[in-house]
């Protein structure tokens, strides 16, 4: 067990790194197509702002990940389904530059394979699932509703400015802007893996207690057991959380061109006002539902929708909606897939070890 203990932790910062490349696009997407940094500046840029946010944010959305799913539902080879489909969508989406969403991926796989596990869909906890996919549809909006009026208000202040001077300032505030957002990205995204390692680490713990097996000081963590006799985690060993930040911040170092052309290209053409907009309404979108509300909410839908609500400001047809229904029938199909996916390897890995 300890094995595989040791191959959930690995898979999970791999995860990271992955979702860090993936959802580069997020943070440096509309500065990369307003030319405002280099691709290289964008992304040293937003993988030092990600890597900041393990000093700003609390882990509200990691215990939101961890209890998903009912503790009494998972066990180690639960949590390696879910991770390995999850990996699986990640790159597929990738791969074709389709920015769907890593935490709802993450969720997907987590449910997908504890439902194949207990054979009953009541080890959701249901009212994380449903906050979750109900801010797959208010995410977009609200970022896009918060772009429109930013993006109308800073048009209409700055209406008798000098063009050329006006240009130069927002080139400057985009740089403000994006790393507002990078560090939103950083605080919610990084924080689903923790609480995946950690729930591993809390069943590791369980089962090493029942066994009478000893439990290695870097696994050690604090088991808490609620009035209802279900167990969650305390005290989160500090070297969690900094690997992390840091291969998130690694992950989005290495870039991710096909999304970055999608989201600062496809969608709508960005000026840097139009740059700061999106960036700020994602920025104040991602601080008031994850760190407010605790929901893990997608990095990447609520850039797409605040890149939407700029190029609205234009006119309609300034949107590419061919393009955004391609985007939303991703993110329609994230969760329900990768828990199908995740419940057949979870299958296959109970006909190769019947423990399982």
């Amino acid at each position: 067990m300890l094995t595989l203990l040791v191959i959930i932790i690995i898979l999970g910062l791999a995860f990271d790194l992955i979702n860090g490349f993936h959802d580069a696009a997020n943070s440096i997407a509309t500065v990369v197509s307003t030319k405002v940094l280099t691709p290289f500046q964008a992304v040293v840029w937003a993988a030092l702002f990600n890597f900041l946010a393990y000093w700003i944010f609390d882990l509200k959305v990691a215990n939101t990940v961890a209890k998903s799913v009912n503790n009494d539902a998972i066990n180690l080879y639960v949590i390696f389904a879910g991770l390995i489909a999850a990996i699986c969508w990640n790159l597929l989406t990738w791969w074709f530059g389709i920015p769907s969403s890593s935490s709802h991926t993450l969720i997907g796989g987590f449910a997908g394979a504890a439902v194949a596990h207990a054979g009953s869909f009541s080890v959701i906890n249901q009212r994380v699932i449903l906050d979750t996919v109900l801010f797959i549809v208010l995410a977009p909006f609200i970022g896009m509703f918060i772009a429109f009026l930013i993006t109308v208000l800073i048009v209409n202040l700055c209406r008798r400015a000098n063009p050329y001077r006006a240009d130069k300032w927002f080139r400057r505030m985009q740089l403000v802007s994006s790393a507002a957002f990078s560090l939103g990205h950083g605080g919610s995204d990084s924080q689903k893996v923790i609480g995946i390692i950690t729930a591993a680490m809390v069943v590791f713990s369980v089962y090493a207690s029942q066994t009478g097996m000893p439990i290695p000081s870097w696994a050690q963590v604090e088991v808490l057991v609620d009035k209802h006799g279900k167990t969650t985690f305390g005290h989160v060993p500090q070297w969690i959380p900094i690997t992390c930040y840091v291969c998130i911040a690694m992950g989005t170092m290495m870039g991710g061109w096909r999304i970055v052309k999608t989201m600062g290209t496809k969608i709508t053409k960005v000026t840097p006002l139009e740059g700061v907009a999106a960036e700020t309404a994602g920025a104040v979108t991602l601080y008031g539902v994850s760190q407010g509300l605790g929901v893990p909410v997608s990095t990447t839908h609520t850039i797409a929708g605040s890149i939407m609500g700029v190029g609205m400001t234009k006119r309609l047809s300034a949107v590419r909606w061919g393009v955004s229904i391609n985007l939303l029938w991703a993110w329609i199909l994230t969760i329900p897939v990768s828990g199908l996916l995740a419940a057949l390897i979870y299958f296959i890995l109970k006909f190769i070890d019947p423990a399982a």
